[in-house]
């Protein structure tokens, strides 16, 4: 281990000598300044672990030697050495950041105690503040590993919704595609709306997996070519129900879950499961209404082919305030029709939330 240095400042010569040469004797290493304006220079030039300084010296005086180091290195420890006649002014010093004062004459072992205590002092601050710098770099590191296996996991959640929407999908080939371009659009509207990131995730998923129910609707209803009777249309309506079951159940998809539920309701309050009016109607599934007739109108059908976009816009905008939330309508018809049909044509991929949150 390296010795440690020490800086002896006095105006008398005798007094720097005995000093030095005590502390020598104990194992440091020490320089020596006749005021505190060379000391101050020294100071500079190299490192010293502790100052002991006297108080009354030309040129530049201990108060003011002290006030220059507080603003050099505020953690050196700076002991005072005065005479017994300068003890208001020692005390002084104490007030304005020295660690110590020792009174002149002093016993050899009063300058090694109050020495020893000053080192020991400065060591524990050092270790503090090294505590303090590993713990906040080990807390950075393990909050990029957090940040880390939270995009790993948000990634596992993304296999698991393509998985979801990819059994679909094939239980209703009729709509094949439909919960990409869907979410898509969703999104889009959603960030239009200025939507927090958090909750567009929310919307998202419960967008993409709207129609996760019919995996619970029997498929001589879901595939039936012609029209349903009234009780076929009873049991297709519970899908929504259906799909909020299954979903309500799984932690990340709590909040889609309710979009899910909510996904057939009418602004007028004419929809159902629960005929919800209103904002009474999450967000969500108020943005997902657009985006949903959209869709639907923009694309192929096995009855008929897609419709022009401007007839979605005017179906959209016919129906706000009844079908759909007037707010949503505005920012819906507020975007150009190429975006619309640039995403429709976009959106072929297997599902994968990341990249449609950059949509």
């Amino acid at each position: 281990m390296d010795k440690e240095k020490i800086l002896v400042v006095d105006d008398e010569e005798a007094i720097r000598e005995v000093v030095s040469t005590l502390l020598e004797a104990q194992g440091y290493h020490c320089g020596v300044c006749s005021n505190g304006r060379l000391a101050l220079d020294a100071f500079r030039k190299d490192s010293f672990d502790l100052v002991l300084s006297d108080i009354v010296m030309p040129e530049m005086d201990g108060l003011k030697l002290l006030a220059a180091l507080r603003s050099e290195d505020p953690d050196v420890p700076v002991i005072m050495v005065t005479a017994m006649h300068d003890i208001a002014i020692a005390l002084e010093a104490i007030r304005a950041g020295a660690y110590d004062y020792i009174l002149k004459p002093f016993e050899k072992d009063q300058l090694h105690l109050s020495v020893h205590r000053a080192l020991e002092h400065r060591q524990l601050v050092i270790e503090n503040r090294t505590y303090q710098s590993d713990l906040e770099h080990l807390v950075a590191e393990r909050t990029q590993q957090l940040s880390i296996a939270l995009q790993d996991l948000e990634q596992s959640y993304d296999y698991t919704l393509e998985a979801l929407g990819g059994a679909l999908d094939a239980k209703d080939a009729e709509t094949e595609g439909h919960c990409q371009r869907v979410t898509a659009f969703t999104i889009t509207i959603a960030r239009s709306m200025g939507v927090e990131k958090g909750l567009l995730r929310h919307i998202a998923r419960g967008a993409f997996l709207h129609d996760i129910g019919k995996m619970g609707i029997p498929d001589s209803i879901l595939r039936k070519p012609g029209p349903l009777t009234a009780e076929e249309r009873t049991i297709m309506r519970r899908h929504c129900e259906i799909g909020f079951t299954v979903l309500e159940r799984i932690p990340f998809l709590k909040e889609a879950a309710e979009i899910v539920l909510s996904h057939q309701e009418c602004f007028d309050g004419s929809g159902y499961p629960r005929g919800l009016k209103g904002e009474q109607i999450p967000l969500g599934a108020r943005i997902f209404a657009v985006a949903d007739t959209l869709d639907a109108m923009i694309s192929d059908r096995p009855y008929r082919k897609a419709l022009p976009i401007s007839a979605a816009r005017a179906e959209i905008e016919r129906f706000s305030g009844r079908q759909f939330d007037p707010k949503v309508v505005q920012v819906f018809l507020a975007e150009p029709d190429s975006l619309w049909l640039a995403l429709h044509e976009k959106i072929g991929d297997p599902f994968r939330l990341a990249k449609l949150d950059r949509v």
